[in-house]
């Protein structure tokens, strides 16, 4: 557990949670697997075509989906998607049930 103060403000968080797998699913969709065991397919199909993502009207270009070093959900150097945001997807989880909001704490506390 992490304590963050910054101007009287203080919050307890624990460690992110970070993706551990990923691997390409049919229909544009993309199999996730986390840290703390949350697992499953998230579908993507609302990007493809799209800008950037014009890049996945080729199949082999999708199938490269990996994890970088950082733990990002990449294709290349110009495709990559948030992890918190899939994790929020996958889960049906609030951004607030993710990361509790900082709570004030007295200066003196």
């Amino acid at each position: 557990m992490w304590r963050i103060g910054w101007l009287g403000y203080t919050a307890s968080m624990t460690a992110l949670v970070r993706p551990v797998a990923v691997e390409p699913r049919s229909g544009f969709r993309i199999w996730l697997e986390y840290d703390d065991g949350a697992q499953g397919e998230v579908d993507l199909s609302h990007l493809a075509g799209k800008g950037v993502f014009k890049a996945w009207d080729d199949r082999a270009f999708f199938e490269q989906v990996h994890l970088t070093p950082w733990r990002v959900i990449a294709w290349n150097d110009d495709i990559d998607l948030c992890a918190d945001a899939l994790y929020l997807r996958l889960t049906g989880r609030t951004i607030d049930e993710l990361y509790p909001p900082v709570t004030p704490q007295p200066a003196d506390a």
